[in-house]
């Protein structure tokens, strides 16, 4: 399953979101699940009310505790990560999850999404 994580700045619009969505479905293929920061969940509760997806929201202090492909000196210094979308998607997609890549920025650089891919779970025997 994949899930896709989104930051954003001041001003960005559901638009935005929708664009850089649309983006990373041409990419990577559908998304079946959406992530957020808890402190910046309205935008993306209004997308996945658009698109009929479900909103995984994270909380703002685990944004830390993740490694990303992304350094964005402005997300280190207010969140503490390099990445919020990349973050996201990560902490959301739960252990053992991977990114398929760096974020994507959207065309009017107020949003940026990231995909991170479920870790498949089987049994070995």
């Amino acid at each position: 399953m994949k899930v896709a994580g989104f930051g954003f700045c001041r001003g960005a619009s559901v638009a935005s979101l929708e664009q850089v969505l649309d983006q990373l479905d041409a990419h990577y293929g559908a998304i079946e699940r959406l992530a957020v920061s808890h402190s910046m969940r309205p935008l993306v509760e209004a997308l996945g009310q658009l698109r009929n997806l479900q909103v995984v929201v994270v909380k703002d202090t685990e944004l830390p505790s993740v490694a990303t492909l992304t350094q964005s000196a402005y997300s280190l210094s207010t969140k503490g990560t390099g990445s919020v979308a990349e973050a996201v998607a990560l902490l959301a997609a739960g252990n053992h999850a991977e990114l398929l890549g760096p974020r994507i920025i959207s065309a009017d650089r107020k949003a940026t999404v990231a995909v991170a891919q479920i870790a498949a779970t089987g049994v070995c025997g």
